[in-house]
């Protein structure tokens, strides 16, 4: 095992999922093919909302309720944003933690773009 690895932390409490929701999207604000994306978004509503669709996703808390698809149609959103929007999420999970609940999450994260992708019909899944 990569001694860097050993070191990193699993993802296990609400606080992690909100750590790496508050730099993915300091990242996000700051990329010149995203930031003007999320240009509108109102970032003290839409972060509590991520923290709770990450916390439920991975850590079962239950605390989201809603459809986030339906928010996303219309945006002009290509492949490539997906593309970034992944390589910047992964590169957030990989700096701050590792571990099983690392890879949950990326691949969580990985395959709902790809479905969004898809019904999108940016892909050909």
């Amino acid at each position: 095992m990569d001694l860097f690895l050993k070191d990193m932390k699993e993802i296990i409490t609400r606080e992690d999922i909100i750590l790496i929701v508050n730099n993915f999207y300091e990242k996000v604000k700051q990329d010149n093919l995203l930031g003007p994306l999320f240009a509108h978004v109102n970032w003290p509503h839409h972060l509590p909302i991520m923290y709770n669709f990450w916390s439920s996703m991975l850590l079962g808390e239950q605390s989201y309720t809603g459809s986030p698809f339906p928010k996303h149609v219309g945006l002009a959103i290509t492949a490539s944003h997906f593309d970034r929007w992944m390589e910047l999420f992964t590169h957030t999970v990989d700096e701050n933690f590792a571990g099983e609940k690392a890879i949950e999450l990326k691949d969580r994260a990985r395959s709902i773009a790809g479905v969004w992708q898809y019904k999108l019909s940016l892909s050909n899944y």
